[in-house]
This record gives structure tokens, C-alpha cells and sequence, in this order.
């Protein structure tokens, strides 16, 4: 039976990746800030306050085999630091590479990184889907710091025998979503209309379900390591058709009014809401079939089947 080590295990991923290592019978322990009741007690807790300090505390890597890394500074739409690269940087970066050192030191055999799609970009143009490999660096302090883990945890692997497996996952959707997503579901189960009935974009999502799947699958494949995935559910969709969607779920009609999105966006754009407007009507679409193809991985739920869960935990 394999120890793994999840660090971000109190979160909204890290829950669901928690009780998922549970039900297949894996020893799972979580390094968290301070011992929560949310986590089964079958999880061997270890408080080390700051992400930092983990890297200074040997005994927790004790006998670990693979480390799940989720803990990260999240990207944060309303921004107060003086100098948010720096902020984002000491957490995603500079801790999370002391974090794999000492990882190494201990002699675990494989880390999984949770990175960001952030690290491709925010919008694709028509017809065009973000891979692995890209141009250049981001320009953006969040998906930045991401980049640069990224880069270090495989030069980490290329010297040392611990392999390192990266997920750029777009946005993750499940039963207790936060942020955009839980308002957009408030807003239609109250049935406020919307001027979203006519976006034609395309987005690429990644169902919450099938990212733990995918992150379980990735601590035994043979072909998972030292390689970078993105990932997203089997289907694309529009901000149009996604409302429709998160609608009949919790059946209800959507309200949604055929506003054209030039309109919108140069309102946004006005108000200084240039981030809404990309999310909103912009395309991010997404290559996921390595993910597939090389690891032989599939979706384990639909969209529609993930939105119903988020619906009947709504309610």
C-alpha cells in the first residue's frame, strides 16, 4: 500500500483527491496548517503552519512514496500586495521547490504538481487549442510563479531519481465550487436573468471528478513521469451553452438574453473589468489527448453528470 502525502488536502481539490486515495485503499496523510475536523480521521494529519516550514520537517516525509502537491497562493482577481509576484513566488515557487529538495532527500519516488493552464494563457484564438509546449513565459505573477515550479521540478528530476509529473488543469468544477462559478449558480436558481444568451465562444473544463481520477491515475503509470499534462473533460462548451446546462441541472429555465458580446465586452472594458470579459467571452480551449493517449486515461463522468452532483449538493 502506498503512503502519499497531499499537501492543500483541506481544499476544494484536495478533499475530494483525499477521500478518493481513501476508498482505493491508499495510506494518505495531509500536511496542513493546523489539524482540521473536515478530514477523515483515517488521514494522518501533520500541522506545519506555513507551506514553508514543511520543507524543514524530515519526519513527515517519512516513509512517503508519492507526494501530491495542490498548496499553492491562488490566483486572486482583486489583487492588494504591493509586489504580487514576489507574494506568489515565495508560496509557488521558492516553497514548493524547497518542498521537492527535501522530498528527494527523503527518497520519494514521484511528485505531482498542480500547476495552472494560466501558464499557456488566458484566451486561444478560434480554431487554435494550448498544448504543452509554449513560446514563452507568462506574463502574469500567478501563472509566472507557476511557470517557474514548473522548470525547476524538472531540472530537480533530470538530476536526481524522483520523478515529477505537472497537471494544468483550466477550470475545475464540482460539487463545492467557489468564486464565479457558485455565484453564476446562485444567480440561475434564483432565476435572474442574464445578457449571456448569445456568447459563441468555446472553453475547456476539467469536471472535478475527473481530475482526481487523473491524479490517482498519474501515481502508479509507468509513462507519467517527468512529463507535463493538460487536461479538460471530453466535451468543449460555450458560456451560453454551459448556463443552459448548469440550468437544467437544477431545473430550472434560464432567463438568458441575447445581448451581443460587443456590447458587453466594451462595457466591461469601460468599467476596467477586462478579466470578466476573457472568462465570459473569450475561447480557451485545450489539448488534452496526451493525457489519453499516453497514460490511456478517459473522463470517468460527463459534464451534464458533474453538474447534477454540484445541483443536488446545492440544494
Amino acid at each position: 500500500m502506498k503512503k502519499i502525502l497531499v499537501t492543500g488536502a483541506t481544499g476544494f481539490i484536495g478533499q475530494a483527491v483525499v477521500m478518493e486515495l481513501l476508498k482505493q485503499g491508499f495510506d494518505v496523510n495531509a500536511a496542513v496548517r493546523k489539524t482540521s475536523p473536515t478530514l477523515p480521521e483515517a488521514v494522518q494529519q501533520h500541522s506545519i503552519g506555513d507551506l514553508s516550514a514543511l520543507a524543514e520537517n524530515l519526519s513527515v516525509f517519512q516513509g512517503v512514496d508519492v507526494i501530491i502537491h495542490l498548496a499553492a497562493r491562488a490566483h486572486i482577481m482583486n489583487e492588494t500586495a504591493s509586489d504580487p509576484l514576489t507574494e506568489f513566488r515565495k508560496i509557488n515557487t521558492t516553497a514548493t521547490l524547497n518542498l521537492a529538495r527535501q522530498a528527494v532527500e527523503a527518497g520519494v519516488k514521484r511528485f505531482i504538481f498542480i500547476s495552472s493552464i494560466k501558464v499557456n494563457g488566458e484566451i486561444t484564438a478560434p480554431g487554435e487549442v494550448f498544448q504543452a509546449e509554449i513560446n514563452a513565459p507568462p506574463t502574469d505573477p500567478y501563472a509566472l510563479s507557476k511557470y517557474e515550479a514548473e522548470h525547476g521540478l524538472l531540472s530537480l528530476a533530470q538530476s536526481t531519481e524522483m520523478d515529477v509529473v505537472i497537471i494544468r488543469p483550466p477550470l475545475v468544477y464540482g460539487p463545492g465550487v467557489k468564486a464565479n462559478f457558485a455565484s453564476l449558480i446562485k444567480w440561475l436558481n434564483k432565476g435572474v436573468p442574464l445578457p449571456l444568451g448569445a456568447v459563441n465562444n468555446q472553453r475547456s473544463l476539467i469536471a472535478l471528478d475527473n481530475l482526481v481520477s487523473f491524479i490517482i491515475h498519474c501515481i502508479d503509470h509507468p509513462n507519467a513521469g517527468n512529463e507535463i499534462f493538460l487536461l479538460a473533460d471530453a466535451e468543449d462548451v460555450s458560456t451560453t451553452e454551459l448556463l443552459q446546462k448548469i440550468s437544467r441541472a437544477l431545473h430550472k429555465k434560464a432567463r438568458l438574453l441575447p445581448v451581443p458580446t460587443c456590447w458587453m465586452a466594451f462595457i466591461a472594458k469601460l468599467m476596467g473589468k477586462q478579466a470578466i470579459n476573457s472568462r465570459l467571452f473569450a475561447s480557451l480551449q485545450i489539448d488534452s489527448s496526451k493525457a489519453r493517449d499516453l497514460l490511456d486515461w478517459k473522463p470517468v463522468i460527463t459534464m451534464d453528470e458533474q453538474l447534477s452532483k454540484i445541483a443536488e449538493d446545492y440544494k
